[in-house]
């Protein structure tokens, strides 16, 4: 069972006054290890281990980090498509920890999620029509030739044509599934969309052809988005402010220019040292920041500071002292003991 803890962080107000539309306080999903012939929890994955951050109305907030730091599971834990272990998320003002499963479906449409893999993510024995228009009849939110008109809208919104309705997702393209995906996510005019690495499986050719159109929906719209992507040059272009995940914590957010310009956590800057830059000039002169080592295991963080084993400028009180996620200047927050 869910039960909150009391919120030690805190996020300040947004200088432009746009209102939080999702707030997530001290928020933990630990898988649990089992062994033995009575399967016995022996242990945990804390796959997210108290994290705490904002969304803003109408704004982007980029998700960002190596594969294993547990920015998916916080996706789905903020949806409420797997159960937190504890903490808080506050959707417009509504706690969802203790929402019951009809009350939880009543909010399910203004709450989706765009899927990394568009090919898994949709039924091969459906067309793509009764794909779209699924979410529609399950909420009861169209019916018959009302249906049929707002499919071939979203087709139109995503850049599809009516006539695709009556075809499979074998006959698309990578990047014109992931447009179906993203037409079946807004069928139910949502206000925020987690989008679970939405270019990853796609050509470099075809990613910003699909970003530019997230981008475009988001402005028509009024969509708020929590855009998760391990390429950083990406979510540069797309988000207004960027949080770096490790190993289940938050190690820096701050927005968009700031962190590019002037990374405060040593992980930031190692992350942005290995974003190629255009300029040939500029790209010679860099120093790439190597980190020894490889990320340990989930189920056994190191304690103090979760960086400590691979951060190039550890200190004897990283190993024992967790640093505190704290404001370093107006909208940038850092867990490290040494920034600012």
């Amino acid at each position: 069972m869910l039960t909150a803890e009391p919120t030690v962080l805190t996020a300040s107000a947004d200088p432009a006054g746009r209102r939080v539309l999702v707030s997530v306080r001290n928020l933990r999903k630990h898988f649990p290890i089992v062994a033995g012939l009575l399967r016995r929890q022996v242990g945990a994955i804390k796959a997210v281990d108290g994290i705490t951050f904002d969304v803003y109305a109408g704004e982007t907030l980029g998700l960002v980090g190596e594969s294993g730091s547990g920015k998916s599971t916080t996706g789905r834990t903020v949806l409420r498509l797997e159960q937190p272990t504890s903490g808080s998320v506050t959707f417009d003002g509504i706690e969802l920890a203790g929402l019951s499963g009809e009350r939880m479906r009543q909010l399910r449409p203004r709450m989706q999620m765009v899927f990394q893999d568009p090919q898994a993510s949709l039924n091969p024995r459906m067309t793509v029509g009764s794909i779209v228009s699924e979410p529609l009849k399950e909420h009861q939110a169209a019916k018959g030739g009302e249906r049929h008109d707002r499919v071939e809208e979203l087709l139109g919104l995503v850049g599809l044509e009516a006539k695709h309705a009556n075809r499979y997702p074998h006959e698309f393209s990578g990047g014109q599934r992931q447009r179906i995906g993203i037409a079946r996510a807004i069928a139910l005019n949502p206000d925020f969309i987690v989008c679970d690495e939405p270019i990853a499986a796609l050509d470099v050719s075809i990613q910003a052809q699909v970003v530019n159109l997230l981008e475009r929906l988001q402005d028509v719209l009024g969509l708020t988005y929590l855009f998760i992507s391990h390429d950083l040059s990406m979510v540069r272009h797309i988000a207004d402010r960027v949080a770096v995940m490790y190993l289940g914590k938050i190690m820096e957010l701050a927005p968009v220019g700031d962190m590019y310009a002037s990374p405060q956590h040593p992980y930031t800057r190692a992350l942005l040292s290995a974003v190629p830059v255009p300029d040939p000039e500029l790209e010679s002169g860099r120093r790439r920041i190597i980190l020894q080592g490889d990320v340990p295991s989930p189920a056994n963080p190191p304690p103090g500071c979760v960086f400590s084993t691979r951060c190039p400028e550890v200190q004897e009180r990283c190993r024992t002292e967790v640093p505190e996620f704290r404001e370093t200047a107006s909208g940038r927050w850092v867990a490290c003991h040494f920034a600012g």
